[in-house]
């Protein structure tokens, strides 16, 4: 999916809609929202790097914690 490709426009529309749809008080639904939809944006490239992107945004997570 590129930046400039209609797709991505329709991809990001969605995914503003669903974003702001959701009460502002369920900020961990939200931020929910964002992590699948960038797995979503990210695998559509190549769906075999999934694996990399979870692997390394759980590290950081528990490294956070």
């Amino acid at each position: 999916m590129l930046f400039n490709s209609w797709i991505f426009l329709l991809f990001a529309v969605i995914v503003f809609l669903i974003y702001w749809s959701l009460n502002t008080s369920t900020l961990k639904i939200q931020n929910s929202i964002i992590l699948i939809s960038s797995y979503v944006f990210y695998g559509w490239w190549d769906w075999r790097f999934l694996s990399l992107i979870v692997f390394t945004s759980s590290v950081d997570y528990w490294a956070a914690i």
